[in-house]
């Protein structure tokens, strides 16, 4: 599918840039979401009056820990990306080991 312009995508990154966005249209990619806060985010609704309404969509939640779907993405990372991503995710597992950073690094 070709890549429209004016149109926001929404959704998990990685999902949209694999379906959307071809591989030889990316030369970088930054996000600058929180990082390690441990706290779910939510888009806050307010009343018509103007308060705090109950209704919350929780957008994501910025924990992090290594489980069998963290294993799974960093398994698909190195099936299925080039040898210097590879290498380097790799190399970070290798250093960090199976924990909550490098389960952010390796799901996000």
């Amino acid at each position: 599918m070709a890549l429209e312009t004016k149109v926001l995508y929404y959704g998990d990154n990685l999902g949209i840039l694999r379906r959307y966005i071809p591989d030889e249209s990316v030369d970088l990619i930054y996000l600058d979401p929180p990082w390690k806060s441990d706290q779910p985010y939510n888009i806050i609704f307010k009343e018509p009056t103007g308060e705090p309404s109950h209704a919350q969509i929780q957008v994501f939640d910025d924990t992090w820990h290594w489980t069998a779907e963290t294993q799974r993405a960093y398994e698909e990372i190195v099936r299925n990306t080039p040898s210097k991503v590879v290498e380097i995710i790799r190399a970070l597992r290798n250093f960090l080991g199976r924990n909550d950073v490098m389960a952010y690094l390796t799901i996000k």
